[in-house]
């Protein structure tokens, strides 16, 4: 289980290897993706909060990487923080998210990336609930939901 420390660790010291890689170019991006999860993805963006269904629905499975399909979380780490995007506690593997600083909007925080493709998924934060306390804050248009 990752906790607080491993997530700055990695953030400071380098991210594990990905499962495998998927690199495109902007153009193959968006012919592949809808506007606004290729603002979001691959521009850095974010979603008006609540603008999704998905921060309520919790249901067995699999949330996997809009860009790449790379299985990022298990839906049973999925939790509803009240922020107005999806959040979980843990990865699916300790691979899967890669860790950037970001002390962008006078803040700082950790940008989680999809490990496989470089895809801009959220933040991860240290208030979510026991055991871990992290708080992934997740894009909705980042992940679809996979089959269990």
């Amino acid at each position: 289980m990752l906790n607080w420390q491993d997530i700055m660790r990695m953030s400071e010291k380098g991210n594990p290897e990905p499962p495998y890689r998927v690199e495109k170019s902007n153009e193959q991006w968006r012919q592949q993706l809808s506007d606004e999860a290729f603002y979001v993805t691959r521009q850095k963006g974010t979603e008006r909060p609540y603008s999704s269904d998905s921060c309520t629905l919790f249901e067995p499975g699999r949330y996997l990487c809009v860009c790449c399909d790379n299985v990022l979380f298990a839906g049973d780490e999925k939790f509803d923080s009240g922020s107005g995007w999806p959040s979980f506690t843990q990865p699916a593997q300790a691979n899967a998210i890669a860790y950037i600083s970001d002390s962008s909007h006078g803040m700082q925080r950790i940008e989680a990336v999809c490990n496989v493709c470089d895809a801009h998924l959220g933040h991860v934060f240290p208030d979510g609930p026991p055991p871990s306390h992290l708080r992934y804050c997740i894009n909705a248009v980042a992940i679809y939901k996979g089959e269990n």
